[in-house]
C-alpha cells in the first residue's frame, strides 16, 4: 500500500515538474518571441480553417450565381443566360423613343401629347389606378395606366384589327400567355388608335409591324422584359 501510495505520488510530481518546466518553456519563449510547437499547430490549424471557409463561401456564391441564372431563364422562353450576364441597358430591338418624363396626372387632366401611340413614357396615373394587373385583355386600356405598367419593366404587346383578326389575336395570346407563366411581366390588349397591326411597347422602345413574327416578340420581351431601362424596373409585378 505504502508503494502504491509512493506510486501516486512520484508520479504526481513528476507530472507538476514536467507541468512547470513546460510553463517556464512557455514562458521562454513568449519572452523571446517564438512560438512553442503547441502554438504553431493551433496556427496552422486556424489558416487551415479560415481557407476552408473562403473555399466554401466563394463555392456558395459561385453556386447561387448558377442556380439563379438557370432560375431566371426559365421566366420567358428562349431567354439566354449569357444576356443575364451582358450589363448595361439593351438598345434595342425595337425603335428608341426620348424620354417624355413620368409625371403623375389624374383621371381627366389635360397633358402634352405623347410622342408615339401607343406610348412609351410621360404621364400615367398613380397607384391605385394603375399599373394594370398582367396577363390578356380583351378592352382597350387607357394610356395612362399602359404607361405605369412600362415603368415598372412591363413589355405592352398590342394588335389593332378592325375587321377582325382571331388567328393573330390566337397566336400572340399564346407567346403572352407563355410568358406569363414563367413570371414575366407581360400585358396584351387592342389598341384602335395605332397605325399598324401589332405594337410591342417597353419604357423608351416601340416595335410595330403588321404581320405575326414569333422571333420579333420573342426578342423584344427578352430584351426589355424588366430591362433597367424601366424607370421602376426592380418592381415585381
Amino acid at each position: 500500500m505504502t508503494s502504491g501510495r509512493g506510486k501516486i505520488t512520484c508520479d504526481f510530481l513528476l507530472n507538476k515538474g514536467l507541468s512547470v518546466k513546460a510553463d517556464m518553456s512557455t514562458t521562454s519563449n513568449r519572452s523571446s518571441g517564438r512560438m512553442t510547437p503547441t502554438q504553431a499547430r493551433a496556427a496552422r490549424r486556424q489558416r487551415r480553417q479560415r481557407r476552408r471557409r473562403v473555399y466554401r463561401y466563394a463555392g456558395g456564391v459561385a453556386i447561387g450565381c448558377v442556380a439563379g441564372a438557370l432560375i431566371l431563364s426559365l421566366f420567358l422562353p428562349g431567354l439566354p443566360l449569357d444576356s443575364l450576364f451582358r450589363g448595361g441597358t439593351p438598345e434595342g430591338p425595337g425603335i428608341r423613343i426620348e424620354d417624355q418624363g413620368r409625371e403623375h396626372v389624374a383621371p381627366g387632366e389635360e397633358h402634352p401629347a405623347y410622342s408615339t401611340l401607343p406610348p412609351t413614357s410621360g404621364w400615367h396615373y398613380n397607384v391605385p389606378l394603375a399599373p394594370a394587373r398582367w396577363g390578356i385583355y380583351d378592352e382597350e386600356l387607357e394610356n395612362e395606366i399602359l404607361l405605369h405598367n412600362l415603368e415598372h419593366g412591363y413589355v405592352n404587346v398590342h394588335y389593332n384589327c378592325p375587321d377582325g383578326c382571331d388567328e393573330l389575336v390566337a397566336q400572340l395570346t399564346e407567346l403572352v400567355q407563355e410568358g406569363v407563366d414563367r413570371g414575366g411581366k407581360l400585358l396584351m390588349s387592342p389598341y384602335s388608335d395605332m397605325d399598324s397591326r401589332v405594337a410591342l411597347t417597353a419604357w423608351n422602345f416601340i416595335d410595330q409591324f403588321d404581320e405575326f413574327d414569333e422571333d420579333r416578340v420573342r426578342a423584344f420581351v427578352n430584351a426589355h422584359e424588366s430591362s433597367p431601362n424601366a424607370p421602376e424596373w426592380n418592381v415585381s409585378r
